[in-house]
């Protein structure tokens, strides 16, 4: 038996001759038992991935949205009052002939209508279109006020009845709302329930997509054209999308698979390493259906996060048993070995990113959370399927005889003089003080750079519609049709005017929603508003003959009493304790939606009182406002949270503050720069982009603690840094280099996703993935150059 100087344990060719008792109690608990361990391995693969196939694909518009902010309480709280405002769909139908007002138009607009109306879900009560018996017309006669339907009970597809709904439709208010300002289309607006009635299940969004997408191929034709917006559109589309994310996930596991076999030479240890890392996905998805949760279209890149950071750490472990095993070790031995070595900082590593992860947790975002969830989940079942497994699998099968000689062959040349790699000699110059100083000034001058550039980072949507999706997928188009042809706009803010019961109508009050009517109507991003107060107006200028010069608020109470009786039922409540002001915006970008609020938030603090009080905010955008609102404070939290918890880890892993500073700082570089690539790749912050900036530094860290764990452990025992980093690299390092490069070329592949959410999602990590690379690499032995 001999001494390797290299890895300081003995070198033991016979399994007879080591003892089974060494170790610390994990490590003798584990390895002594190892049959048992892959047995219960086996049957627990088995049990979760039953669970793992029911794991169910759905969305829920409630966990999108930050319920406790009290924009969206308020919203809740007076929901029953604002029917039709929450979770809705469009379906703008088009005619290529002519106008809407022809029978044939009308028939199929019915039918479609009579269609939609059954659908479970659907809030039958709040629907609206020129079918419903809600859509109606007034106008001032000599007799008084009159109205009705504006498709009457007495409609017989006559011209007579076609041209009398052409007049009702003029005089109802609805041109630009339900029918387009050119009269080639006209929308049935769909409001969505909670629950699905006859299940009391949620909503199943890809169900209900699939049916919007049946009524689309049953009436649409050459004359007719159908064009279907809303949240429940967007997410059964983005989940129906799936099949591209498992596509492209597909191909990451190829990638990921060849480049290890290329790197090993061995075909047995690197199908060890997948199948463990997928095996990490199998049980995460399945404890997610055994907790009672499901997956949504922002959470499906989890599992390819855990199956990454899975690899990261498996090939941590396989180069470790390849190279004792070409010292000459058993392969039981070099396996333990290797988990001796490197389960601390492996199970650091881990427990970082969970509390990274977990962090996420604080953003009180459902999405988020389940998110979070998720991510914490899988990073604890890798602590034992990639830190434990793995070498267990490895004592096991083993691994060629002739890649462990390679790999013995290329640290022991790169251990000797002139045979060192250029790759090796290159990263260890910045061990060096002279180079250091060049690194940490390229890293002050891009962090710098960055600061200023990062600081343009807008919070929510930068282009209209949905960005989830392509700008010309079918969802985008259709909305900007809806947007084009309609001056109401789909992006709707309503303000809540509360005031005492039966007092909603008063002068004083109508007289302060004409004000702040006035005020929105200047800003940029409003297309129009509406609410009692002009409605008044319109009434009491019919009221006296039409005259313009009648266009005011009267104080006679009876006459704005009068207008009441008729008005629109969504412009106040039964008890006439609340009014809806409803703004109609050009879009729901991140500025539009701030000048908005900010100017309603200036309203209310000097008009707000006992008698009357302005509530923020109902409606889509409403609810976005709100929702950037939280998204824009939880990022400052959950970067300090998130750097605060790695910088603690790496304290107590460490027991050095300056060990600490030199794994985080190169992180911190990271994050800016991701940042300033969404600035230049116009990607706002919000619910479906936040988390990643998390991620990256989770994923990060492992980089940084593999490496820095080999080099301190060397310093320690009285290497010089430059040795110690440059064993490190030798060791732990060029795997953070193929693990760097081969995940940033798997999901640089997404790019090509036609889910844009998915591409960008994957521009964004693989840039991480690379600077993580770099940042443990290059920033961290010149930062511990001067530490």
């Amino acid at each position: 038996m001999k001494h390797d100087t290299g890895t300081q344990q003995p070198v033991i060719a016979r399994l007879q001759d080591f003892d089974k008792q060494s170790g610390n109690l994990l490590e003798r608990l584990l390895f002594n038992n190892r049959l048992v361990i892959i047995t219960i391995c086996a049957l627990l693969t088995l049990f979760l991935g039953y669970h793992a196939f029911q794991l169910r694909l759905n969305a829920s518009f409630e966990r999108m949205i930050p319920t406790f902010h009290p924009y969206i309480t308020n919203y809740f709280e007076n929901k029953q009052e604002l029917p039709g405002l929450g979770n809705s769909i469009r379906i703008a139908v088009e005619t290529t002939t002519g106008t809407i007002f022809n029978a044939d138009y009308l028939e199929t607009l019915r039918k479609i209508n009579d269609e939609v109306f059954f659908i479970p879900g659907v809030d039958r009560n709040a629907m609206r279109s020129l079918w419903t018996p809600s859509t109606r017309w007034s106008e001032v006669t000599e007799d008084g006020l009159a109205g009705g339907p504006v498709i009457p009970d007495t409609y017989d597809a006559s011209p007579t009845s076609v041209e009398q709904v052409r007049v009702n439709v003029e005089r109802s208010g609805q041109i630009g709302q339900l029918v387009a300002n050119n009269f080639k289309s006209s929308i049935i607006f769909v409001p969505l329930l909670d629950l699905n009635p006859e299940t009391n299940q949620p909503l199943d969004y890809q169900l209900l997509s699939h049916r919007m997408e049946k009524i689309r191929e049953t009436y649409q034709n050459d004359t007719i054209k159908l064009h279907i917006t809303g949240f429940a559109k967007l997410a059964g589309d983005l989940m129906d999308g799936l099949q591209h994310v498992l596509f492209f996930f597909l191909i990451a596991i190829i990638i990921a698979a060849v480049i290890i076999f290329w790197y090993t030479r061995c075909l047995r240890s690197s199908m060890v390493i997948v199948t463990c890392s997928i095996i990490a996905v199998i049980w995460q998805l399945g404890l997610l259906h055994l907790l009672g949760f499901e997956l949504d279209p922002f959470s499906m890149l989890v599992p390819f996060l855990i199956f990454s950071i899975g690899m990261s750490h498996g090939g941590q472990k396989m180069n470790g048993i390849l190279q004792d095993v070409g010292r000459g070790m058993h392969k039981v031995v070099a396996a333990r070995y290797t988990f001796r070595r490197l389960f601390m900082a492996g199970f650091t590593a881990l427990v970082t990113d969970a509390v990274g992860f977990a962090v996420l947790m604080i953003i009180r975002i459902g999405v988020i959370q389940v998110l979070a969830l998720m991510a914490s989940v899988g990073v604890a079942v890798l602590i034992f399927t990639n830190l434990v497994l793995v070498p267990i699998t490895l004592s096991f099968v083993g691994v060629s005889k002739k890649a462990a000689d390679r790999s013995l062959r290329q640290e022991t040349a790169g251990l000797t003089g002139e045979d060192k790699h250029i790759v090796w000699r290159f990263l260890d110059l910045f061990t060096h003080r002279k180079w250091a100083a060049v690194a940490i000034v390229v890293y002050l001058l891009m962090a710098g750079i960055g600061i200023v550039i990062r600081s343009n980072l807008q919070i929510g949507d930068l282009d209209p519609g949905a960005p989830e999706l392509r700008p010309h997928s079918r969802y985008n188009l259709d909305n900007a049709f809806i947007v084009e042809n309609f001056s109401s706009s789909s992006d709707v803010l309503v303000i809540m005017v509360k005031t005492k019961t039966n007092l909603c109508t008063q002068f004083d009050t109508l007289a302060k929603v004409d004000v702040l009517e006035w005020q929105l109507q200047q800003l940029d991003g409003v297309e129009s508003t509406n609410s009692m107060a002009p409605t008044s107006k319109q009434a009491i200028v019919g009221m006296n003959e039409g005259s313009l010069k009648w266009y005011e608020l009267l104080k006679n109470q009876y006459v704005l009493n009068a207008v009441t009786v008729r008005a629109p039922r969504e412009l106040f409540n039964t008890d006439c304790s609340m009014l809806s002001l409803f703004v109609y915006l050009k879009d729901h970008k991140a500025h539009t939606l701030k000048s908005v609020i900010d100017a309603v938030e200036a309203f209310k603090k000097h008009n707000d009182g006992e008698e009357v009080r302005f509530l923020l905010a109902a409606g889509n955008a409403g609810i976005e406002a709100a929702t950037n609102i939280v998204v824009e404070k939880a990022m400052v939290q959950m970067l300090y949270l998130v750097y605060g918890s790695v910088f603690v880890l790496c304290l107590l892993t460490f027991r050095s503050w300056r060990a600490a500073l030199v794994a985080v700082l190169p992180l911190a570089l990271t994050s800016i720069l991701c940042e300033v690539l969404m600035v230049y790749l116009r990607i706002g912050v919000k619910v479906a982009t936040l988390p990643v900036i998390a991620l990256g530094v989770g994923i990060g860290v492992d980089y940084a603690l593999y490496v820095l764990s080999v080099t301190l452990a060397d310093i320690r025992s009285g290497m010089t840094l430059s040795a110690a980093y440059y064993r490190a690299l030798l060791f732990t390092g060029k795997i953070v280099i193929l693990m760097g490069l081969t995940l940033a070329l798997g999901v640089a592949t997404w790019s090509f996703s036609p889910i844009k959410f998915q591409a960008d999602m994957g521009i964004l990590l693989a840039f991480m993935f690379l600077w993580n690379m770099v940042g443990a690499l290059v920033f961290m032995p010149a930062l511990g150059a001067f530490s």
